[in-house]
């Protein structure tokens, strides 16, 4: 396939040497072709006034014409979103199949998406974007009735394939809906026990599916294509001070994240929007380590979750050499206060960690400020006085608090622990200032 990038005449460049943004998003264009299974032939880029036949002109479309001749390509990807005429128009020019960046993405993401709420947001985010698109041939769809009462033109195949979507779409909706209904009582059940939510945020391909299983110990999907991890999962963590807390991670971010998949995914999302901390994840060994964590906080002040408690860890860090390492120590400084952090306010502190989720370094960092900045679920000494038939309440304390002392009393047995809130309150019978025995 061909690959085509569109700069308004207007837009300068950064400078001598310096890539445009239309250049760099045309080579994150080409990492999710390959992620798609697509080869990538050439590339074309375009500088001008939009044109409203086809947004790159006439002789443009020739010279593409003559890219994809030679290269003997099958269809065309445009970074731009098209019109459907513009769309169309490119098409019969082309002789190929156009394609824009956001049914590429909507590709990839049907091909990744595993649970029924995954497919169902991928088919809603794709009937949304092709109903506007919907093109007919005028009477040449026309359905003609025959017999008394059924003469002349019928309704088009245009009409009723427009009429079809918006009912696959309204119902979509509607089990989308009893989804998150469902997940709604997952979520009240988890919060019956006051555990934090730390979900994981960042740009696509930053390493969060790796900090994920390296945090957790799960086997969550980790590879280099993008958009490698689409349905959110959420894991225990346990803290260096015995606390636990819900780790969720979720879709990676790219620039120009189409608005149908905003919306379509607001259910996965929600992880994000109901988190108590989001843990930041950059590939700080990108050289856009800055821009993609700009537009990583634009989304998320988007979706509502722009206010909520940050951390930014800065992964990859063993692909730096010492002297990269210290300037990156310097990259949330450069980060926060850029557009899109919090309304364009800067935040009173910047929290970071410099690590690697591929080999652990940093990690033991990392706890140590989640543990810190998680003010809740405080722990408190307490001492319990449970029943040797309550083994299993036993069992808990020593698994989720810092058991100081443990002495067996006929058929009690009394525990002075270290104990978080939320396993102090499902204990509570137990304390030794409330028990009656």
């Amino acid at each position: 396939m061909v690959l085509a990038g569109f700069t308004h005449k207007s837009s300068e460049r950064r400078g001598r040497g310096v890539p445009t943004d239309s250049e760099e998003s045309l080579e994150e264009l080409a990492q999710l072709a390959l992620s798609a299974g697509a080869t990538v032939e050439g590339t074309l880029v375009q500088t001008r006034d939009a044109d409203a036949a086809t947004l790159i002109g006439s002789g443009k479309v020739r010279e593409l014409g003559e890219l994809v001749g030679a290269s003997q390509a099958d269809s065309v990807i445009f970074d731009s979103d098209l019109s459907p005429t513009q769309q169309r128009n490119l098409e019969n020019a082309l002789g190929v199949k156009v394609l824009t960046r956001t049914q590429l993405i909507l590709d990839i993401f049907a091909s990744r998406a595993r649970t029924r709420e995954g497919r169902l947001q991928v088919e809603l985010a794709q009937l949304k974007y092709m109903l506007p698109r919907l093109t007919g041939q005028g009477t040449a769809l026309s359905r003609l009735g025959g017999g008394i009462g059924t003469r002349g033109p019928g309704e088009t195949k245009l009409e009723t394939d427009r009429r079809r979507i918006a009912k696959r779409i309204r119902k979509i909706e509607d089990d989308i809906e009893a989804v998150r209904n469902g997940r709604m009582l997952h979520r009240a059940k988890r919060e019956s026990v006051p555990l934090p939510l730390i979900a994981l945020a960042g740009y696509t391909n930053a390493g969060k599916s790796t900090l994920f299983n390296r945090l957790t110990g799960a086997d969550v999907l980790a590879d280099a294509r993008m958009f490698a991890t689409l349905d959110p999962t959420v894991r225990f963590l346990r803290l260096p001070s015995k606390r636990q807390a819900l780790l969720s991670d979720t879709v990676g971010f790219i620039r120009n994240l189409p608005a149908t998949l905003v919306q379509a995914f607001r259910a996965t999302l929600e992880e994000v929007t109901q988190a108590t901390l989001i843990l930041h994840v950059i590939d700080c060994s990108s050289e856009q380590a800055r821009e993609h964590a700009t537009h990583v906080l634009e989304v998320l002040n988007e979706i509502g979750a722009g206010g909520t408690p940050q951390m930014l860890v800065l992964n990859k860090a063993d692909r730096l050499s010492a002297e990269q390492k210290a300037d990156a120590a310097g990259l949330p400084e450069r980060i926060i206060g850029a557009p899109g952090t919090r309304d364009g306010e800067k935040q009173e502190t910047v929290r970071s960690a410099l690590v690697s989720a591929r080999t652990g370094e940093g990690l033991d960092q990392l706890y140590a400020l989640v543990d810190a900045t998680l003010a809740f679920d405080t722990v408190k000494t307490e001492r319990f006085r449970i029943p040797l038939s309550a083994g299993s309440d036993i069992a808990l304390l020593h698994r989720a608090a810092r058991v100081l002392s443990e002495d067996y009393n006929g058929e009690f047995c009394e525990i002075v622990a270290e104990t978080p809130e939320s396993i102090r309150r499902r204990l509570s019978a137990y304390a030794v200032r409330n028990n009656t025995n």
